[in-house]
């Protein structure tokens, strides 16, 4: 491939939309809100028991199992979800793979480097150790399961159902806020603040690809990276304290 084909393929910036018709009759917009609504609150409200059990208990695995579960049940009662197009500079459509989970990678890079920072600062030091105890102490491939299960449950409900319930008046800001408001009853700082960074990437590429899968792979993308590489790096501060 020449540097001219090479430059066409490549992805067009986010803030580009791709050409879609979403449009749904009035009472379907209506009932997708109604489902939305309940769903946002029992979920926000499972999550934060989700965070109050012990690591490595049956308790933990069954509320975040069922946290999964709410979140995906919620997106697909609330109406149709689509997975989206990514639009490349020639203007072919393409399902956008790839370039999520470069995305993803990226974010996770950007993520560890305020990591280091964040070690360093009590309150953030304790908030982001409080919640990799769960990593630390669990069985690794269940925290695995449940940590990709609840990624891509989120997506399928945040920025399927409930950004297309939003409308087309400021999803990306009012979405995220509402993604970020449903982590505050962890009352972790450490995860409202990452809610709110990765929340405002993943809605915007939902607005760019009209559809869900980009958002999900970069998710995935981010969470697995995360997971991996971030426990490590608290556990040696804890070593060093020790």
């Amino acid at each position: 491939m020449n540097r001219g084909r090479l430059v066409r393929a490549l992805p067009r910036w986010l803030t580009q939309k791709v050409p879609r018709d979403h449009r749904e009759p009035d009472e379907a917009f209506r009932r997708r809100r109604r489902v939305v609504v309940g769903v946002t609150a029992a979920g926000a409200a499972l999550l934060g028991v989700s965070l109050q059990t012990k690591p490595d208990s049956w308790q933990f695995y069954a509320t975040t199992a069922g946290l999964a579960v709410t979140w995906v049940a919620g997106g697909i009662a609330s109406g149709p979800l689509h997975r989206g197009w990514m639009q490349d500079r020639d203007r072919a459509l393409r399902r956008p793979v790839l370039t999520p989970v470069l995305t993803g990678a990226a974010a996770f890079g950007g993520f560890y480097a305020c990591a280091l920072v964040a070690k360093r600062i009590p309150v953030l030091d304790h908030a982001i150790s409080s919640v990799l105890a769960y990593a630390h102490q669990g069985n690794t491939g269940l925290v695995l399961a449940t940590t990709l299960a609840n990624g891509a449950a989120e997506e399928v409900f945040f920025r399927g159902a409930l950004y297309a319930a939003i409308g087309e008046r400021y999803p990306v800001a009012l979405s995220t806020g509402a993604y970020t408001l449903a982590t505050v009853t962890t009352r972790n700082p450490a995860l409202v603040l990452a809610a709110g960074a990765m929340g405002t990437l993943f809605a915007a590429q939902r607005r760019a690809s009209g559809g869900i899968q980009a958002p999900v792979l970069t998710h995935l993308t981010w969470s697995v990276l995360m997971l991996r590489y971030l426990p490590p790096l608290f556990r040696d501060q804890e070593g060093a304290r020790s």
